[in-house]
């Protein structure tokens, strides 16, 4: 396991979820929620510059199937504005089924209403793609994702 924290972002359309790990890689907390469109991409640079990550794992929308759609072109994207803002820190693409879905019923779970939930939804799902990418860092030996 490579030692170092990292970053998760869960890109939307309306919000972005940022989440991020301790410096051993072991546990991902929640950071923020931080407005899509502008402003988005300076404000998550100044997250990455605060925390000084060994990397930025952001979250891909990859149907069931395994095919990628319109959502996944959106987030590379994104992704291709975001990577020079936050240089040298390199941008790890990760696969993000079911993220929010998970997320939504671990909140459920945890006594939160509806109104509280999407206050809070996608820094949770960051938090999920981020611990899912560290355990399977950690199961595997090496980087999972896509490394862009």
């Amino acid at each position: 396991m490579r030692r170092g924290r990292r970053v998760g972002v869960d890109v939307g359309d309306v919000r972005i979820g940022v989440a991020v790990s301790d410096p051993d890689g072991i546990l991902a907390t929640p950071v923020e929620t931080v407005p899509a469109g502008t402003g988005a991409i300076a404000r998550l640079a100044e997250i990455v510059r605060d925390y000084e990550p060994i990397e930025c794992v952001v979250g891909l929308p990859v149907g069931l199937s395994g095919r990628e759609g319109p959502a996944a072109v959106k987030v590379r994207t994104f992704c291709a504005e975001l990577l020079p803002a936050i240089a040298p820190v390199p941008i790890r693409l990760f696969d993000e089924r079911m993220s929010t879905m998970t997320a939504e019923g671990q909140l459920r779970h945890s006594g939160r209403s509806g109104a509280s939930r999407r206050t809070v939804i996608d820094q949770a799902a960051a938090t999920v793609i981020l611990q899912t990418a560290l355990d399977t860092e950690r199961t595997r030996g090496s980087a999972p994702g896509e490394s862009l």
